[in-house]
């Protein structure tokens, strides 16, 4: 069983701000690949299933996100390895994307909150989403809608991450990240 989790915030006030692009690929994916819905109360989260593999976008606010993985994955008895976190990652540029397994949270709330709830091995896939020039101005950036020009390069983006999440379920890791990693949105424009 596979466990893909979009992380974000709930609620239309968040709906397309830079932290809920991984809500945004699990709503690809989700439609994509026709997953019916079969969430819970329990779940605190939307859950969606195809096959053996399922996503999970938590309702709980970014912070608390660990409590509705850890309870997926005890239900379902998903091993670590098998669970894939999307992301925002203000480390890399708008529309770069990454993939690793493992790590420190880099002051993201909601991998703080994995880390605390199942650890830290699962496999994370990393968009970026740009930085503001100041430190201070991190919370209130990403919680931002994406800019005009962000938003002409996003439908685009979140194909290209959900194709690389298809591809996590039947390639390895080092693959994946050779096919699908990119530096900047300009990898897929150009």
């Amino acid at each position: 069983m596979t466990l893909f989790v979009g992380l974000g915030n709930p609620g239309t006030k968040y709906e397309e701000t830079r932290h809920n692009i991984g809500f945004k690929v699990i709503d690809r994916l989700v439609e994509d690949l026709a997953a019916r819905n079969i969430s819970k109360n329990a779940f605190q989260g939307e859950l969606y299933r195809v096959a053996n593999t399922l996503f999970l976008k938590p309702t709980t606010f970014m912070n608390l996100s660990g409590r509705s993985v850890e309870t997926v994955k005890h239900f379902f008895k998903i091993d670590l390895g098998e669970i894939i976190v999307i992301h925002d990652d203000i480390d890399l540029p708008f529309g770069a994307v990454r993939f690793k397994k493992g790590g420190g949270h880099g002051g993201h709330n909601g991998l703080r909150s994995l880390d605390a709830h199942i650890g830290k091995e699962y496999i994370r896939v990393r968009v970026g989403v740009g930085k503001p020039e100041h430190k201070s101005q991190v919370s209130d950036y990403v919680l931002h809608d994406f800019s005009e020009e962000e938003q002409q390069s996003l439908e685009t983006l979140i194909g290209h991450v959900a194709a690389a999440c298809k591809a996590l379920l039947s390639e390895e890791l080092n693959e994946v990240k050779s096919k699908y990693s990119l530096k900047s949105i300009e990898g897929l424009e150009g």
